[in-house]
């Protein structure tokens, strides 16, 4: 019988494992796009493996940002990343639900009862923050030139402890930014001290619910009456914009008496971080107005191209929709009662942590009762200033904690800061406790005296 010797062809690199193939030994193009493909278990591989040397996002204790969330809403987060959010002629279902989120907002906010709520979805606080002071910008030229007045020198006041994106905000849109100065032992605004700035130029004054560098919060009640005497002796309508990025979305459940929103007069726009305390990953963020006439009209764009007559005010056109249906599924799953159960949990264990710290030899918390769940604490003299040196100590351990300066007038002030959030246990808080003790040795100072604890697996 004729038989026939086969040849094989049989690729090189499909009989090796992933981490035999020869793409692990080449010099990838990481900066320039490479002529040939590569196999995709391989360029997978190559990535997953690089991205394991960042930081584990459980145990980054400087970001506000949502680490985890339910199963069910990953899986609906997974169905829906295809889906361009804008395009609402397409998936009018999308479409509703951002609406529904937004009237949810509004009315936790106290708004106005009404039909046509105005406000929007957006990629985070930092466009919703844009978005808010250009309306307010807009609402200012058209009072100013109704007026008769000019309407090119427009102000921003907002105390030292805003984010950055004010500052970007009065750059990029030619607005000046009046700032009132912290102060040593003061880390939120002076009202006192602000209306000095404002004058009938002001197109509107910030307030910060929760800030970036302590967790504070700035005494928005009082900003409003003063505002409200001054519409009364000298007519001038400013508005206020609060930041809720960090706390908008906790102190409706821990603390529903404090009048900090839509139920206070000059407050007529409010921005939150879906992704922080609203508990969705990155990013989303919403912008909500009191009142529909808080958004001049030619600010808001009306399109067709999609496929029907489509409404939008956003810097960016396009953007995902899995996140707002994600905001979405928290919202119905969880209820108020269950945000509040998350947000007591937080704040019970950001209040241990700085009782701890309160009665350590080295350390002081800003605030040793804090109300929102962020515990920063700095070192107590003589050591203070060298909290980068037990942030660095701690990033051994794997622990990410930020150490920084306050801005002026309290720049000399350095601090560290823990931001404690839905996944931070009681286990992990003491975990921590017992590092910082142990990061200590970098002073040549006796380490905090605490109980031992057995390590996190």
């Amino acid at each position: 019988m004729l038989t026939r010797r086969r040849h094989s062809q049989t690729h090189d690199d499909s009989l090796r494992t992933t981490y035999g193939s020869r793409f692990f030994t080449k010099d990838l193009k990481t900066y320039r796009m490479g002529e040939d493909s590569l196999p995709p278990a391989s360029v997978y591989q190559i990535i997953h493996d690089e991205l394991e040397l960042d930081g584990n996002p459980s145990l980054n204790l400087a970001s506000f940002v949502t680490t985890w969330m339910e199963p069910e809403a990953e899986r609906l987060i997974q169905e829906n990343l295809r889906k361009n959010l804008v395009d609402q002629s397409e998936y009018p279902r999308t479409g509703e639900i951002q609406h529904r989120v937004v009237h949810m907002l509004a009315d936790l906010f106290h708004a106005p009862p009404a039909e046509d709520v105005a406000g929007t979805s957006t990629i985070g606080s930092s466009e919703a923050i844009l978005l808010g002071l250009l309306a307010h910008k807009k609402s200012w030229q058209i009072r100013a030139r109704a007026a008769g007045r000019p309407a090119d020198r427009p102000n921003l006041v907002v105390g030292g402890d805003v984010h950055v994106v004010w500052d970007k905000f009065a750059r990029y849109f030619d607005v000046e930014m009046r700032t009132v100065p912290l102060k040593p032992g003061r880390y939120t605004m002076d009202i006192g001290e602000a209306l000095r700035w404002i004058d009938e130029n002001t197109i509107a004054v910030g307030a910060v619910v929760g800030t970036t560098f302590t967790g504070q919060i700035d005494p928005v009640e009082e900003l409003n009456a003063a505002l409200e005497k001054l519409e009364k002796e000298r007519g001038w309508q400013i508005p206020i914009h609060v930041d809720g990025a960090s706390g908008g979305l906790i102190l409706p459940f821990l603390e529903p008496d404090r009048r900090w929103d839509f139920r206070l007069s000059r407050v007529r726009s409010i921005n939150v971080s879906g992704h922080k305390f609203g508990l969705v990953y990155p990013g989303v963020g919403w912008l909500i107005f009191r009142d529909r006439k808080d958004l001049p009209d030619d600010l808001v764009f009306r399109v067709n191209y999609l496929g029907s007559e489509e409404e939008t005010y956003t810097l960016n056109f396009s953007s995902n929709a899995a996140f707002v249906i994600g905001q979405y599924y928290n919202l119905l799953r969880l209820g108020k009662k269950g945000y509040r159960s998350i947000m007591e949990n937080c704040r019970t264990n950001a209040r241990y942590l700085a009782k701890e710290l309160a009665g350590s030899p080295l350390f002081e918390p800003v605030d040793p009762d804090p109300t929102l769940p962020i515990v920063a604490f700095r070192l107590k003299a003589p050591h203070a200033g060298r909290e980068p040196e037990i942030a660095s100590e701690l990033r051994q351990y794997g622990w990410i904690v930020p150490a920084y300066t306050l801005p002026p007038d309290a720049s000399e002030v350095s601090l560290l800061r823990v931001v404690v959030r839905e996944n931070v246990s009681r286990t992990m808080i003491d975990e921590l406790l017992e590092n910082i003790e142990s990061a200590t040795h970098v002073l040549k100072n006796p380490p905090l005296r605490r109980k031992r604890h057995a390590p996190l697996c």
